[in-house]
């Protein structure tokens, strides 16, 4: 049935009397009052100069929750006199997409532009993406998309060719207390925190502005008394859960974070991320998987205890288990950033793979080949081939490489740990195989 406009009015009164979280009360009026983003907003920031030339493209926002991406859009789209369109991806199916496109072109047809702002745009699939590609071609929209995942991974290539993409930043400390403070002057309030508490409480919001602003109401709600410390804040508000994803950006981000901690040998650094993602809800055997990769990827030889030590501790987690499993992995975080470090082995199995399909289905040279049938003996198998046992060295110096076939040195062990020993050997086994091969010669 439909409703009378009175009825309209009255909804409309009443929504207006309805409490607002505290948020939405100070989401920000202007372009100048978004804090923590001055790389775009700033008097040389990029988005400034795209809206002083009065020029707009379709553009995807990329940022972590609560870094002001909607709040943006909205700002933009009334600085340019825009009809501004929101839309949620968790929310909207191809049915409203095409309902704003139709308004979108009686409008433009009328003489005025639409900005469409669709959150969580990676929510869409490849086929509702792809719906977004005629109407941002024609200009029939302006188009600006607001994520939290990486858009190289999770927007179509042809939408991204479309739009630029703009990173916003986590809020830092100094953003973070501007909101705080921004809170009391709106509220009349001051937060009844020591501090130290205060501090403790912009780092639980964990660069997310809103979460920040939702601390501050639950903490203007509570009775007067005696300013909260520490540990008083902790017990009035929940901590916000740390951001991790473990089947995107962020798992990908931390563990790449990890590698490269254990890489450039930093333990304490190393053990930073190994905590951060376990806190995060990470598999510990994930991580145990990708910590026997590095002690063969960037240890090698230089310790070959780093492999037996990394497996050894994913072996004692799945027999303790958590938590206490974790510390054996701890042990290996350890073992594995404080170890010399050689990718040596890495790069001659790479090496040696490219060789491989470079020269297809050489055969090997018949003196190494076994010769079990009176055949293969008279066609040479097996014929020249030198027991290097029986050699006072052990070593024969004989080529193993397929006929027609250089040899190519493709370990290259480096002066650290264990392979500095094993350079010596390649070193002296090159001399004898040079110095024999010139007796063969000669």
């Amino acid at each position: 049935m439909p409703v009378s406009p009175t009825r309209d009015a009255a909804a409309g009164l009443f929504e207006s009397q309805a409490p607002r979280p505290l948020p939405d009360r100070l989401r920000p009026t202007r372009l100048a009052d978004i804090v923590g983003q001055d790389h775009l907003l700033g008097p040389e920031g990029a988005i400034t100069r795209m809206l002083a030339a009065h020029r707009l493209p379709s553009m995807i926002l990329w940022g972590p929750p609560g870094c002001g991406k909607t709040t943006l859009a909205r700002l933009i789209a009334e600085q340019t006199d825009l009809q501004f369109e929101p839309l949620s991806a968790v929310f909207s199916g191809v049915a409203d997409l095409k309902k704003v496109f139709a308004a979108a072109r009686e409008r433009r047809a009328a003489g005025r532009g639409t900005l469409l702002f669709v959150d969580e745009i990676h929510r869409f699939n490849r086929a509702q993406q792809d719906a977004f590609l005629p109407v941002v071609e024609d200009g029939t929209v302006t188009l600006i998309g607001a994520t939290t995942e990486n858009p190289s991974f999770e927007l179509n290539a042809a939408v991204l060719s479309r739009a630029q993409v703009f990173v916003l930043r986590r809020l830092d400390a100094d953003a973070l207390a501007k909101l705080v403070d921004r809170a009391e002057r709106a509220t009349g309030q001051t937060l009844p925190l020591v501090p130290a508490a205060r501090e403790a409480l912009i780092a639980m919001a964990d660069g997310d502005g809103r979460f920040v602003l939702n601390l501050c109401e639950e903490l203007f709600a509570l009775p007067a008394g005696e300013p909260l410390d520490g540990a008083g804040l902790a017990r009035a508000v929940q901590r916000r859960a740390p951001v991790y994803d473990k089947a995107q950006d962020s798992h990908y981000n931390l563990i790449s974070a990890l590698h490269k901690s254990l890489r450039g040998s930093d333990a304490d650094a190393a053990l930073y991320w190994f905590a951060r993602m376990l806190g995060g809800g990470e598999d510990p055997r994930y991580i145990a998987r990708r910590l026997t990769r590095f002690a063969v990827e960037d240890i090698g030889l230089a310790d070959p205890a780093a492999l037996p030590q990394a497996i050894a501790g994913w072996e004692a987690y799945e027999r303790i288990g958590s938590p206490e499993g974790e510390l054996a992995l701890a042990q290996v975080v350890l073992y594995l950033a404080t170890a010399p470090k050689s990718n040596a082995g890495y790069a001659a199995f790479t090496a040696a793979g490219k060789a491989a399909q470079e020269t297809g289905s050489l055969a090997p040279p018949a003196h190494i080949l076994n010769a079990p049938t009176r055949l293969m003996k008279d066609l040479g198998y097996g014929a020249g081939y030198a027991y290097d046992h029986d050699q006072p060295d052990a070593f024969s110096g004989q080529s193993y490489f397929p006929d027609g076939m250089a040899r190519r040195p493709f370990y290259r062990p480096v002066e650290r740990g264990f392979e500095r020993e094993i350079g010596k050997r390649l070193d002296y086994w090159a001399k004898l195989r040079a110095r024999r091969t010139t007796a063969t010669e000669t």
